[in-house]
């Protein structure tokens, strides 16, 4: 898999072997980690940072003393922070149910320990790839959002039926325009939300929504 630009790797994990052993597997992937020894150290540095904006995963013990793995995890799931920073959980033998219940709640997946390096590098590969395209689509979201914030009511009007596929004559008698000012608006709303055709315009907006 080609690497994943400006990613990072968060691992949390009590045991300071365990980090400094994933913090140099994934230096020998070259893929950037922070590593944090408890799951409230974590927490507090993610809330007072703005939200992800470059592709990141973590990598979450499941047992540690305080805050456990599970409850970390159930937070961000609560703040909606798992579709941008995919969770993978580092689980022993007898927490294997946990992490599979987990995984059915929206973690990533879960790695066994002790765990194979190249299967783990992949799953972590494969959680950055994810959060990449989850930013990419907020990022195109928030994009068409401007675009739209630009037309006037009356440029949202004849969009909506250049959407529905209406010919101009149609839309003018719908909207009690004329077909040159249907023309003129059709020409702005293209030209704002930056396509050439109708259907182009109804792709861009059934893709962001």
């Amino acid at each position: 898999m080609e690497p994943i630009p400006n990613a990072t790797v968060y691992i949390v994990d009590d045991d300071a072997g365990v980090r400094e052993a994933l913090a140099w597997l994934l230096r020998s992937r070259r893929l950037p980690s922070e590593s944090f020894d408890s799951a409230e150290a974590f927490d507090a540095v993610l809330q007072s940072r703005p939200p992800p904006r470059e592709p990141c995963c973590l990598l979450l013990d499941v047992r540690m003393p305080g805050m456990s793995g599970i409850a970390l995890f159930d937070a961000l799931l609560a703040r909606g922070a798992t579709h941008a920073m995919p969770v993978i959980f580092l689980t022993g033998h007898a927490d294997v149910p946990t992490a599979v219940d987990t995984v059915k709640r929206g973690a990533f997946d879960f790695c066994e320990k002790p765990f194979s390096d190249n299967a783990l590098v992949d799953r972590i590969e494969q959680a950055l790839a994810l959060s990449a395209q989850h930013l990419a689509l907020l990022r195109q979201r928030k994009d068409l959002s401007s675009r739209l914030a630009d037309l006037t009511e009356r440029e949202r009007d004849v969009m909506r039926c250049v959407v529905e596929g209406l010919p101009n004559k149609l839309i003018a008698d719908r909207l009690d325009i004329s077909v040159r000012t249907v023309e003129v608006h059709r020409a702005r709303v293209f030209d704002k939300m930056q396509v050439k055709s109708a259907v182009e315009l109804a792709n861009l907006l059934r893709e962001a929504s």
